[in-house]
């Protein structure tokens, strides 16, 4: 038997953290590819702590739905599930790189392959573009438009801003926006300012965050001037200094993430037959031409 454990942060404060959560691990359920798929969380229950023993599967995937690699997934997950022999070193990872570590957690007698997170994967580029035909309801976007891809950083972790940029080096080379540009809350260049970034009269802005809560709903909104008061709302698209401001909220939310999960667990060594273009079928998924 083989068992999937989708682990996320969660929050006591904004209640719909973990529902993204919760509905990837349903798509994924219902493809079939795992005996068992388990959730755990960080701030809510079910706990990384205890999620392990409500398994009967001796191989299990623990995939962090996470954007980029850092203290949590190099401290605080391998801590709670009690991975015997650790190192962040195992992942051998300039901080997008982190693949796969083969590792036993002794007190459940249960071998576990511990993946990188999700927000570094290859295939988070597709599921960002594909936030941006979402939002503008245009599955050829792209030509006349810019494309933010939008992230926290944060100068305490380095790492923070590398996953945006890499995603954003990728779409760029793609070749099918006009512009696209990395931009984040908490260090420069910041999304307060996007249209001094942006030449294009349309610009797609995507923040690459597991949920929405308060940083996507109520921070971003107002720092880009799309509304003065995030209880109040604003148009999609909404204009800001003259450019039109598609404003797509969080990645997370986007269906097309249940693949980044089940891709990450593939790469492991997972057998996950068919599932993952059943689960890209099902979630108007297909792979994107320039890869």
């Amino acid at each position: 038997m083989q068992a999937l454990v989708i682990v996320a942060h969660g929050s006591h404060l904004s209640p719909g953290s973990a529902q993204p959560t919760y509905d990837h691990a349903d798509t994924i359920r219902e493809a079939g590819a795992f005996d068992e798929v388990r959730e755990a969380f960080w701030k809510e229950e079910p706990s990384f702590r205890e999620v392990l023993r409500t398994l009967e599967s001796e191989e299990v995937f623990v995939v962090p739905l996470f954007i980029s690699e850092g203290y949590f997934t190099e401290t605080v997950i391998p801590r709670e599930l009690r991975l015997e022999g650790w190192d962040p070193e195992k992942w051998d990872s300039d901080g997008t790189d982190a693949s796969e570590v083969t590792l036993e957690a002794g007190d459940v007698e249960k071998t576990v392959h511990y993946c990188g997170p999700v927000g570094t994967h290859d295939a988070m580029t597709d599921v960002i573009v594909r936030r941006a035909e979402s939002v503008t309801g245009d599955p050829g976007v792209g030509e006349g438009f810019g494309l933010a891809v939008v992230g926290h950083g944060t100068e305490r972790n380095e790492n923070s801003a590398k996953a945006i940029e890499y995603h954003t080096e990728r779409i760029r080379e793609r070749g099918r926006f006009d512009e696209v540009e990395a931009l984040f809350m908490d260090e420069e260049p910041e999304v307060d300012d996007v249209t001094d970034f942006f030449e294009s009269d349309d610009v797609v802005v995507v923040p690459l965050f597991v949920a929405d809560g308060f940083h996507t709903q109520e921070d971003i909104p107002e720092d880009m001037g799309l509304t003065d008061d995030y209880r109040t709302g604003w148009d999609v698209p909404g204009e800001v200094d003259g450019t039109r401001i598609w404003y797509a909220g969080a990645v997370g939310t986007e269906a097309l993430l249940a693949d980044v999960l089940l891709e990450r667990a593939a790469d492991a060594g997972a057998d996950v037959g068919d599932a993952i273009e059943r689960v890209r079928e099902q979630t108007g998924g297909t792979p994107l031409a320039g890869d």
